[in-house]
């Protein structure tokens, strides 16, 4: 088995591309060992000392290391983690716990929130998952689009750029009712 690894705008995450695919449906974030007990191969790869976050898109997993670790150190011992993970035939996931996606959002109005979360499907979370993260809506009040960053985008140095030059303009361009994106941590 042979595992690529790409880096991505925050230098605190690499991609980790395994050839084969590691979601199904959806994204799964664990920002923390606690979150990960849903799944096995987070577990392993949070093992490694120095592993901070995991995330998993369809076909790659995003690792997020501390600030105390050099890449060079930890870096092997996650390849080892995942190709071990793979080669042993154990699920990614136990059930679905972990699976993330918008929120939901009921009221007067839905259709306007329907249109930014498929702007948000079509034009934005591409985009931000061959970066290794991903980008989900999380509510809309008064025209402020209220958005979670995962993987590399949590903590990426040009994350508030992605969100004001780029999302921010998008959606206000195609729906003159948002006047302003905001992240959201959860």
């Amino acid at each position: 088995m042979f595992i690529q690894t790409e880096a991505t705008p925050n230098p605190a995450t690499l991609k980790f591309l395994p050839g084969q695919a590691v979601m199904s449906a959806g994204t799964a974030d664990f920002p923390s060992v606690e979150a990960a007990e849903a799944s096995p191969l987070a577990k392993r790869i949070f093992g490694v000392e120095g592993v901070a976050g995991v995330f998993f898109g369809p076909d790659f997993v995003t690792v997020t290391k501390t600030d105390t670790v050099m890449w060079d150190h930890i870096k092997p011992a996650i390849l080892g983690a995942v190709m071990e993970h793979f080669q042993s035939g154990a699920p990614v996931m136990e059930g679905e716990a972990g699976t993330v996606g918008h929120a939901e959002h009921t009221g007067e109005d839905g259709e306007i929130v329907g249109q930014i979360k498929t702007l948000l499907d079509t034009r934005v979370r591409p985009a931000v998952a061959q970066d290794g993260g991903d980008i989900t809506f999380h509510g809309f009040d008064r025209g402020v689009v209220y958005l979670h960053m995962q993987g590399a985008c949590a903590g990426c140095p040009s994350s508030t750029m992605t969100l004001k030059h780029g999302i921010e303009n998008l959606l206000r361009h195609y729906i003159p009712e948002v006047t302003e994106v905001r992240p959201v941590g959860i």
